[in-house]
């Protein structure tokens, strides 16, 4: 008797435990979508973090962010990773960065985060490839803001996963950079 009652608190005591989604994101998602979570960097001291489906594809612990914007590539049916890079808007060059935004494939889910500084090299071409991708805040990224987007080559409208704060020093939280941008969701899958 003892004993069922036992295993009757233990399976109360289980079920109170809220469950667990993929990237520890908030619900389920439906099925044929997929799970992400990301957040900007803090200041330019943490870098950004980008999950798809319970794989962490960038962040400091990983030691593959950067200053700038960090970007992960992810096939938009399978939501395998293709690739990730960091490219740096600040003391960099702009052109690889421009090549990499052109050598996108149709159908190829890309997840955009900012640390430190994100806009001062960004020109109007790398703009409108990253617009196309289904940015609306693009346009406006200026100096030190956070900004988190996720969209996709070939989308035909503009992206509902897309987090902007503006660097204002009367608003920021941390000296010279706004708070982080975080931001979670359910990429529909890419269908035939």
């Amino acid at each position: 008797m003892r004993v069922a009652a036992r295993s009757a608190l233990d399976t109360a005591a289980r079920s109170t435990k809220p469950p667990r989604y993929k990237c520890g994101i908030s619900k389920a998602c439906p099925e044929k979508h997929f799970a992400f979570k990301m957040a900007s960097g803090a200041a330019n001291v943490v870098g950004p973090k980008i999950c798809l489906e319970d794989n962490v594809l960038m962040s400091g612990v990983k030691n593959n962010v950067g200053r700038g914007i960090n970007v992960a590539l992810a096939n938009g049916k399978t939501g395998e990773v293709l690739d990730t890079k960091y490219f740096d808007m600040w003391g960099g060059d702009v052109a690889p960065f421009i090549e990499f935004l052109k050598a996108i494939q149709d159908g190829t889910i890309v997840l955009m985060g900012t640390y430190d500084d994100g806009a001062t090299k960004l020109n109007d071409e790398a703009r409108r490839l990253i617009a196309d991708l289904g940015s609306t805040s693009i346009t406006n990224l200026g100096f030190r803001d956070n900004w988190v987007f996720c969209g996709g080559k070939g989308i035909k409208t503009k992206s509902p996963f897309e987090q902007h704060i503006k660097n204002n020093k009367d608003t920021n939280k941390y000296e010279g950079w706004p708070e982080v941008v975080e931001m979670e969701g359910c990429i529909p899958q890419k269908q035939d």
